[in-house]
């Protein structure tokens, strides 16, 4: 079982610094500018995705605010490792089709504009389909300063059983 970040382990240890130190702020009780240069992009690490995935990072969690933001882009046939988020996470589907699957064999298919809610402790994954690009928002809750457990990949023959059981 992997305990990293996705959005704070995973990009520091590809851009050599923490997410939240590209942010700007002229003082605590201001607003905190995240200019479009400022912020991390990585391509998803193979031992927590199978194919190509980039993650472009839009906000980091603070202080405050104990949730993060970002884009994620899969290529066609592309998915996360099996995983939980300890306080929860949000994805909406910006772009094309999103598969997510549950241990027990619960496949949800969303759509462009349609929503997920993924509970805390709830052991899953989430891609695309084989034929096309998919790209979603994820908005994802820490606690303890964890956001998320990596657990192992998604085996071919648990993909194709998800897609058989959604078309």
């Amino acid at each position: 079982m992997f305990k990293k970040s996705l959005f704070q382990s995973v990009a520091a240890t590809l851009v050599g610094m923490t997410v939240g130190s590209s942010a700007t702020a002229e003082e605590s009780h201001s607003q905190t500018h995240y200019s479009e240069d400022t912020q991390k992009s990585f391509a998803g690490p193979s031992d927590l995705f199978t194919g190509e995935v980039q993650v472009d990072i839009v906000f980091p969690s603070n202080e405050s605010a104990h949730y993060s933001g970002a884009y994620v882009t899969f290529s066609p046939g592309a998915r996360t490792a099996w995983h939980e988020h300890p306080a929860g996470q949000h994805m909406v589907v910006t772009q094309g089709t999103a598969l997510t699957g549950t241990r027990d064999g619960h496949v949800i298919k969303l759509h462009e504009g349609e929503a997920v809610w993924c509970p805390p402790d709830l052991d899953h994954w989430h891609g695309t389909t084989p034929d096309a690009p998919m790209k979603h928002f994820v908005v994802t809750a820490s606690k303890d300063g964890e956001n998320v457990i990596w657990k192992e990949k998604v085996s071919n023959e648990d993909y194709e059983k998800a897609l058989a059981k959604v078309e």
